[in-house]
């Protein structure tokens, strides 16, 4: 169904807002930590998290998908799966990785593990939660 132009259902404000936070994410990460050191194991943290520039750039692009996608409702919903898929996987990732230098290259914790959860839930919620549609005006709210 159509909707009206310049509103946005919750499912796309919910993703702009995700992909608003990630891109803040990664740019406050930059402006804490630089460039150095892109894939190494260091102990540098944004709110008790671990990051190294590599995370940085990672945050960054979902960041920018996030906002790109969100425009639509189906984009929102693209946004929402591509999340549950690659955080549901990053989470199973995650316990093998920390602490392993040989394999963490993004630089990640048991704190960063838990928001992997978190967003991977967030995903879904995004990709298959109802969205109320207006019969009367063909728009979906």
């Amino acid at each position: 169904m159509a909707r009206d132009r310049g509103s946005l259902t919750w499912v796309q404000a919910l993703g702009l807002v995700i992909g608003g936070v990630y891109l803040l994410i990664g740019v406050v990460g930059f402006f804490l930590i630089g460039f150095d050191g892109f894939f190494e194991m260091g102990d540098e943290t944004l709110l008790g998290f671990m990051i190294n520039p590599a995370h940085n750039v990672v945050h960054v692009l979902i960041g920018i998908a996030g906002l790109a996608l969100s425009r639509t409702l189906a984009g929102a919903r693209t946004k929402g799966g591509l999340l549950a898929v690659g955080y549901g996987a990053a989470f199973i990732y995650g316990p093998f990785a920390d602490g392993n230098p040989d394999i963490n290259f993004l630089n990640i914790n048991a704190a960063d593990n838990v928001l992997r959860a978190v967003c991977a839930i967030a995903g879904l919620v995004l990709a298959l939660a109802p969205v109320k549609s207006d019969a009367r005006r063909g728009t979906v709210v």
